[in-house]
């Protein structure tokens, strides 16, 4: 096993992605990486991380953030929760006068579970905990040839005994980073590229010709398709927006634009254009208009267009203002 480790580490020095958090063992920047990283792809974090962290270097400047700051900061990532959890950890971090060193200290902090807990205690501090992340999972599934659902504890009990047993008991961090690294550009989930995959003539599931099927997922729930229409109305180089209540399940404190079903009395205008939003198993199709609307109702407030980059709006608002920006 440890000269297949060792192929694979020599794979992951030579081809290894040049990432903005790969350059860094402090554990602040490693946090704001994987909470980012969190369900949204590398090439939308990047800017976000980069940017972010030129605001807020360490948990003192972002632990007493304003939240409609803290949202601004973070707005167009989406899955909010991360960013209120993350100051949360930064608070914490705060008051204890240092990051926590342990996995066990790690795994405490707010939105902080075991892969992530993993990651920030084997490339930070040097500790022997695997990475179980979806790639990481993907890769040993086929390694081992695993057929149990994905899932499943049972499964996921094997995998991670399976991803600890073989890190090194030096730089284990490098080895979490280089089995990420190989599920997410060579064993991808689709057309795994096995030809020059650094651990192939090792893989069980290649040998057994099992590869593609590999890792065993329960069915995907339907996705539901849904037909909206957002409203821009304008006066005075200002727009209507109305703001989401802090009950809300998602989007707590962000700033909407109205859609036609809450402004009845809006009189629509010429159609902007058209683009599609993803939220979990939602499927959005939403219709940008022009519209009018002399009294607007109360809740709703107007908001002018230069102080648009300095409040929280939503993802899908910032798609519909992108059709007059």
């Amino acid at each position: 096993m440890q000269t297949v480790t060792r192929r694979l580490l020599h794979w992951y020095r030579r081809h290894q992605r040049a990432l903005p958090w790969r350059e860094t063992s402090d554990p602040w920047r490693i946090l704001v990486s994987e909470i980012m990283l969190q369900q949204t792809r590398v090439s939308t974090v990047i800017p976000y991380y980069e940017r972010f962290l030129s605001r807020y270097p360490d948990p003192k400047s972002l632990a007493h953030l304003p939240e409609a700051e803290l949202l601004t900061a973070w707005s167009g990532l989406g899955y909010y929760s991360r960013a209120r959890n993350l100051q949360k950890a930064a608070r914490i971090i705060v008051e204890a006068g240092q990051f926590p060193d342990t996995y066990d200290g790690v795994r405490a902090l707010p939105g902080v579970g075991p892969y992530t807990a993993a990651a920030i205690a084997s490339i930070a501090f040097g500790l022997p905990y695997g990475v179980l992340d979806g790639n990481v999972a993907r890769v040993a599934a086929r390694w081992l040839a695993e057929t149990g659902e994905i899932n499943k504890a049972n499964t996921k009990k094997r995998l991670q005994k399976f991803v600890d047993a073989i890190l090194p008991s030096r730089d284990p961090g490098e080895l979490n980073q280089a089995l990420m690294e190989l599920g997410a550009t060579v064993c991808t989930p689709k057309a795994p590229k096995c030809l020059i995959c650094p651990i192939a003539a090792s893989c069980e599931g290649r040998r057994r010709g099992i590869e593609s099927r590999l890792p065993n997922k329960k069915q995907a729930a339907a996705i539901l398709l849904i037909e909206q229409t957002l409203l821009l109305i304008e006066r005075r180089k200002q727009f209507l927006f109305w703001k989401q209540p802090p009950s809300a399940r998602r989007l707590s404190g962000f700033l909407e634009l109205p859609n036609d079903s809450q402004l009845p009395d809006a009189t629509p205008g010429e159609v902007l254009g058209f683009f599609r939003h993803g939220i979990v198993n939602h499927s959005y199709r939403i219709t940008v208009r022009r519209a009018e609307l002399s009294h607007p109702p109360s809740g709703f407030n107007w908001i002018s267009r230069d102080r648009l980059d300095d409040v929280p709006l939503s993802t899908t608002a910032r798609k519909a203002l992108g059709f007059v920006r």
